[in-house]
């Protein structure tokens, strides 16, 4: 290979990776900065005093800490966080539950019917995400379709509370999400190489230990990216809640909707918003650690 062949490769290569990184700096991390120098500033009226100030040569940094500070120390925010993770955790784990055996079937299915279970996957893409959380709101009410079709059949005698409750809530996350746990473990599961199931069940294997130290093992990349696609937008969810929930089931995403336009309190918004990233990024972080160690262990 020349010497102008491996220049090209190289810019090339950089291209490659450039464009989307500049893309993330330009739709994350400078929105998330932008946010962050809110939350350590002090509020003027309608504007915010600037972090960096430049008076007679004399360069001066005003940080605010005082909202993270008091984040910290009010049981509200810690308890709304806590609720918002674990309903998110309940939501993904459902989800995984109810994906799981469907992909599984998807996956197992003739080529041919695939392209029809992913559409039938993904129809209800094809409406409005609000149009769908509403119709739960016609079904789930006191007077709604599963209470009279209840009362109609004499199965209770009086309408069940669902509205406004951790079960519509857990309910109507889970409806939306679960497509985002299917598909990633659809495209895993697609791929695995049935000769090991073969081989398995060939050694004396039963059909389900074949399945839970082999399927169950090698489908693990695809458990864990579905798990971060539902948890991560489940952890600041405000539709859902402001829907489906009730006062039992305060979520972050509702606290920053009244921090921004009922308080009008910015830099205490800012200051959930920014503790919110923080929180996925962890989980994001771990996620990237085990796609790293995977793809080391597939080089060596």
């Amino acid at each position: 290979m020349s010497i102008r062949d491996k220049v090209t490769g190289s810019w090339g290569r950089s291209a490659v990776i450039g464009v989307p990184m500049v893309f993330l700096l330009a739709v994350f991390l400078l929105p998330f900065l932008i946010v962050f120098k809110i939350s350590v500033s002090e509020m003027d009226v309608v504007l915010f005093k600037d972090v960096l100030t430049w008076t007679d040569d004399v360069v001066t940094v005003s940080v605010k800490l005082g909202n993270y500070i008091a984040l910290a120390q009010d049981s509200l925010y810690i308890q709304t966080y806590l609720s918002s993770l674990q309903f998110a955790a309940m939501t993904t784990a459902i989800c995984l539950l109810i994906a799981y055996p469907f992909a599984y079937f998807m996956a197992r299915s003739p080529a041919d019917k695939r392209p029809a279970l992913l559409m039938l996957v993904m129809l209800p893409f094809w409406t409005s995400f609000l149009l769908r959380v509403y119709a739960w709101k016609m079904l789930l009410a006191d007077s709604g379709v599963f209470n009279n079709m209840a009362m109609a059949l004499g199965l209770i005698s009086e309408p069940i509370k669902m509205m406004n409750t951790p079960f519509s809530l857990v309910l109507g996350m889970v409806y939306t999400y679960v497509p985002f746990m299917i598909l990633p473990l659809y495209a895993n599961l697609v791929k695995m190489d049935l000769r090991l199931l073969e081989a398995a069940l060939d050694l004396g294997a039963t059909p389900w230990q074949a399945f839970w130290r082999i399927t169950v093992p090698l489908s693990k990349s695809g458990i864990i990216a579905g798990s971060m696609l539902v948890f991560i937008p489940c952890v600041g969810e405000f539709v859902i809640p402001e829907l489906l929930g009730g006062p039992q089931t305060l979520m972050i995403g509702r606290v920053l909707w009244d921090e921004f336009f009922s308080n009008n309190d910015w830099p205490m918004a800012a200051t959930v918003a920014v503790v919110m990233v923080l929180l996925i990024i962890v989980p994001l972080a771990l996620f990237n650690k085990h796609q790293a160690e995977t793809a080391g262990g597939g080089r060596a």
